[in-house]
């Protein structure tokens, strides 16, 4: 068990404590180590300095962050169970040190000249701060948002899709300002980025972990009843644990659902400034501003795409909103596809589209999974599902950037070079829209007894 002021026991929320304190505590998590999608403004002054003349340069320096995604799923999965078991404080704050620790390690590494530190510290000590921290506020959440999940954990995981917005200038000014880029960067101004980075991300998160509350477990929204609230039939009273959900064809199928999803998202996400520019080669010497305006835009689509959709899935339903994800997602790609370059500003509406419902699938699925297998496991079956990210961050650029390296070696030019990785899409996200239909309510034979849950969560002592 967490010790002292870490267990979950001693953050029980006090009568007429105001739930709205629980998304800026999550926020506080997220919005820092959503500066995983930044680290692009560290790789080339790392590539000038500390890998100077390395001709695997491009390779290492993208290192670090490939590996902090991957141990953000590893560790998701493996300590899923104990963020649940041990409450959200006791896991924000292993993520604020993990992550914070990560930098300080690699501040470290660049003093002493020693890249594997870098890779280590950020990838993964960093990484399993990422994961640890993904997972954390999620079902703290939805047990204070039962009328509203998708729109409590879409605010929250929208700030992982909007820390890079922060992150990506104030690492940039700070690099400069520390004399880490020019002909005559120093590796000393990353190492100093990296400690300020640490230091001020453990403070900025320690924010989260402080100010974390559970509900009693008698505690209810003001004029909100779960009889009165059980609108679909996917949605369940009931309790599963991570170790039976794993079991169930339901969360088989929502794996492929998100696995897809993403893959079709990250697909144009990865690789967007080339596909603007081999779309539109026709920008002139703006093509490079116009290419990076169309990344900026994407992003802003995937970050606001978390909140919206995620929202608009509590009046709609999860099933519905997973409907419009992969089918309306389908039938854009495939109108990319047909149309080419022919129109630029539906080109622009559907990527901006599309990316909108690749985040909106990251946001809405704990909603999902909760209204499957309820609130008692809920972060640690969340935790599991994300190896279908890690499959999928790898999954999506490989198909994207293999066909398109060949079609390029083939000799074709413009939008034709990504015609049929495009149509690969397609024909995921179709399987995904079959997988999402087939889903049904758990069989009961999974659920676990109300006993065994009060007594788990400490619900009967508490």
């Amino acid at each position: 068990m967490a010790a002292g002021f870490l267990q979950r026991e001693r953050i029980i929320a006090p009568p007429g404590w105001s739930r709205w304190l629980v998304p800026p505590a999550a926020l506080s998590i997220h919005l820092a180590i959503g500066q995983a999608y930044a680290w692009s403004v560290f790789k080339l002054p790392l590539a000038n300095t500390m890998l100077e003349g390395n001709p695997a340069a491009g390779t290492l320096t993208a290192l670090p962050f490939t590996l902090g995604i991957v141990m953000l799923g590893v560790s998701a999965a493996v300590f899923g169970t104990a963020v649940d078991r041990n409450g959200p404080r006791w896991a924000m704050f292993i993520a604020t040190v993990c992550f914070s620790t990560g930098f300080l390690v690699s501040a470290l590494g660049v003093w002493l000249g020693q890249y594997w530190m870098v890779i280590v510290g950020y990838g993964v000590i960093g990484g399993i701060g990422l994961g640890i921290g993904y997972i954390s506020p999620v079902s703290t959440l939805i047990k204070w948002f039962p009328d509203r999940p998708g729109m409590a954990t879409g605010l929250a995981i929208m700030g992982f899709g909007g820390g890079a917005l922060i992150a990506s200038p104030w690492s940039a000014s700070m690099l400069s300002a520390f004399g880490a880029t020019g002909d005559d960067a120093q590796a000393s101004g990353i190492a100093m980025a990296f400690l300020v980075h640490g230091l001020v991300y453990a403070v900025f998160m320690s924010v989260g972990w402080l100010l974390i509350r559970v509900p009693a477990d008698d505690w209810r929204p003001a004029g909100w009843h779960p009889a009165e609230a059980k609108t679909g039939s996917l949605i369940t009273t009931a309790n599963v644990s991570a170790n039976n959900a794993i079991r169930t064809p339901q969360f088989w199928l929502l794996w492929v659902v998100l696995c897809f999803n993403v893959t079709a998202g990250i697909g144009i996400l990865e690789r967007a400034s080339p596909i603007f520019q081999d779309y539109f080669p026709d920008a002139g010497t703006q093509i490079a501003a116009a290419a990076a305006g169309f990344v900026a835009i994407l992003s802003l689509a995937n970050m606001l795409g978390r909140f919206v959709w995620s929202s608009t899935s509590d009046l709609i339903g999860r099933k519905n909103i997973y409907r419009v994800y992969l089918g309306v997602g389908a039938l854009l790609y495939l109108l990319i596809t047909l149309l080419g370059n022919a129109n630029q500003a539906v080109f622009l509406i559907a990527s901006m589209l599309i990316l909108s419902f690749y985040g909106g699938g990251f946001a809405t699925v704990p909603a999902y999974l909760r209204d499957l297998f309820g609130t008692y496991q809920v972060g640690a079956i969340h935790g599991r599902l994300l190896t279908a990210w890690s499959t999928a961050g790898v999954l999506g650029p490989v198909i994207v950037n293999a066909i398109a390296d060949a079609q390029i070696a083939a000799g074709v030019e413009g939008p034709g070079r990504y015609t049929l990785a495009f149509s690969i899409m397609i024909g995921l996200l179709v399987v995904g829209f079959i997988c999402n239909e087939l889903i049904r309510p758990v069989d009961e034979r999974y659920h676990e007894p109300a006993e065994a849950v009060a007594d788990r969560t400490g619900a009967k002592a508490a």
